[in-house]
């Protein structure tokens, strides 16, 4: 894969000091990064903007708001759009939550995320920002996550303007899902985002940070970058793994392993 689309998740090195990480990226010549909100907070969110700016680095992705099945979730998705358009990146990712407690009402919960969205796009288009939607693995469907297929995804997406609302790419995710390769080759500028990592097999017992980096595990990437590439996506290719092994190494090795798993692809 293209060396120069490269971007560096910041989840990937957990524990790596923002700093540190700006400090590594640009020592690696790595020029792209997607930033989390909870660091960038610790950090301060104008210090980190003019960190990474002054670094000269493309911060690709902001990661990560939705959640709307807690209290509070139009205000604080307001405050994450307006994170992310001033770190100058062009996308936030939408994790979208799973079932409010209590319910079982799994469909009504879906519904719920349409509205939602609805209702943030207005301040996103304004802000310049694309909400991109996450489907993750069906396995999150009850804490974390009730949209789980690119088609309910793209269900929601396609009711607003492209380059408004789209979806994200992650193969971790999708790659289970034996119809979602043409899928994805047929929706060209919905694609929002594209992201990687790998499952690894046997799971850890926290399946959350069980990922692996590319290459480690069973997912036929290579097939999902043709699908990608085959919707005429040309945007940045995020590495975005999450793993406890992993973030116990020191952040200078995690990146090495990361772009040599990336360009082994």
């Amino acid at each position: 894969m293209s060396s120069d689309r490269f971007s560096f998740n910041q989840i990937t090195a957990k524990h790596w000091e923002l700093t540190d990480l700006v400090k590594g990226l640009v020592e690696a010549e790595v020029d792209k990064v997607a930033l989390w909100r909870e660091p960038v907070a610790e950090y301060g969110l104008e210090r980190s903007a003019a960190l990474v700016r002054d670094a000269g680095l493309t911060v690709t992705t902001l990661c990560r708001s939705g959640f709307f099945q807690l209290d509070g979730w139009f205000d604080e998705n307001r405050r994450a759009i307006d994170e992310t358009a001033a770190l100058g990146a062009p996308v936030l990712v939408l994790v979208s939550g799973g079932l409010p407690e209590g319910s079982k009402d799994i469909a009504g919960a879906r519904a719920h995320v349409a509205d939602a969205i609805a209702q943030l796009v207005p301040h996103a288009a304004a802000a310049g920002v694309t909400l991109a939607i996450e489907p993750l693995h069906p396995m999150y469907a009850a804490d974390r996550c009730v949209i789980n297929t690119w088609d309910q995804a793209m269900a929601i997406a396609e009711q607003h303007p492209v380059g408004q609302v789209g979806v994200t790419v992650d193969t971790y995710h999708l790659w289970w899902d034996d119809t979602v390769l043409p899928k994805i080759e047929a929706a060209g500028d919905r694609i929002a985002i594209y992201q990687l990592a790998d499952w690894i097999t046997p799971l850890p017992a926290g399946v959350l940070t069980g990922r692996g980096l590319p290459g480690d595990g069973c997912v036929d990437i290579r097939a999902f970058h043709a699908a990608v590439e085959k919707a005429g996506y040309t945007g940045p290719i995020e590495v975005e793994v999450m793993n406890e092994e992993l973030w116990q190494r020191p952040g200078r090795e995690i990146l090495a392993d990361t772009i040599a798993g990336y360009r082994g692809i």
